[in-house]
């Protein structure tokens, strides 16, 4: 299976090699290692140990192998290579300010890929595999599942060369992250065309209300993934946030972001649903519109 998505910038079709691809074909398509080796890969302690080695002094010399294998663009961060002490630091370094424009309407939470759906409703047919998804399982919480049964939901996946700290896609009013223990399933593609609700559903994640003037209610879930540290936020709950404000910031490995929305608030950007009508995900920035 080749890792295919869509440049929005180019309009491309293009494909992606992420790190670790082997050991995740591995881990979620071999039968072994499906059944001998994924139980104990997705417990939180292999994911706690493989951060902490991320954070010593010994990680530092993986930082410019990293940037030159995956080509990431340094000069939007604020450290140059060699100022980074470990690689975690890198790994969540931050932007020079202005590095990302702040575009009208909701906007992407952060740089990755995306998926979006006008209804929640659709997110089962799109991942073929595995057991029916559900909001209640995702949430924890039935009265909220309930509220948002018929809302649009958007899937940005940040694979482990992507900038790793998100971003307020609207202002308004946070609420107090609300923390829901789980595993540490990948969120690479590779394990989400066969565990999809599993990861939605078992993996770490925390829940956020941002209360918004005159859209309503939008759910911001991140979700941890297999070899991620911690979630870390890092904005001051009930007070007003601007869209395009730091929100917090994941340690080592892939990630996910979750909004959820009432479908009535916002109208889908066109391209964005067209890609995901088309099963490919679509390569954002963190700031670029995805609504209306």
């Amino acid at each position: 299976m080749e890792i295919k998505f869509i440049n929005r910038a180019t309009n491309t079709i293009e494909t992606e090699n992420p790190p670790g691809e082997a050991l995740m074909r591995f881990l979620y398509q071999n039968p072994i290692g499906k059944r001998v080796v994924l139980p104990i890969a997705k417990q939180k302690f292999v994911s706690d140990w493989y951060g902490k080695s991320m954070a010593s002094s010994a990680s530092k010399k993986r930082i410019a192998p990293f940037v030159a294998l995956y080509r990431i663009d340094m000069s939007e961060a604020e450290k140059a290579v060699d100022d980074y002490t470990t690689f975690n630091e890198f790994f969540y370094r931050k932007l020079k300010p202005g590095a990302r424009k702040i575009h009208e309407g909701l906007v992407s939470p952060g740089d990755g890929k995306i998926l979006v759906f006008e209804n929640v409703t659709d997110v089962g047919d799109f991942f073929v595999k595995g057991e029916k998804f559900t909001l209640s399982s995702f949430l924890q919480e039935a009265d909220l599942a309930a509220r948002y049964a018929n809302a649009s939901m958007v899937i940005l996946r940040l694979a482990p060369n992507d900038y790793h700290r998100y971003h307020f896609p609207y202002s308004g009013v946070p609420s107090r992250s609300e923390k829901i223990d789980g595993a540490y399933y990948s969120v690479s593609p590779i394990s989400l065309e066969e565990n999809f609700t599993k990861v939605f559903s078992e993996n770490k994640r925390e829940l956020c209300r941002l209360q918004t003037e005159e859209k309503g209610e939008i759910l911001i879930i991140p979700v941890g993934a297999t070899m991620v540290g911690s979630l870390n936020a890092t904005y001051q709950p009930d007070t007003r946030i601007e869209k395009g404000d730091e929100m917090g910031y994941f340690a080592f490995g892939g990630s996910t972001v979750v909004l959820l929305f009432d479908s009535t608030a916002f109208h889908l950007d066109k391209d964005l649903l067209e890609n995901t009508k088309n099963n490919l995900e679509t390569a954002v920035k963190m700031g670029e519109r995805i609504a209306w």
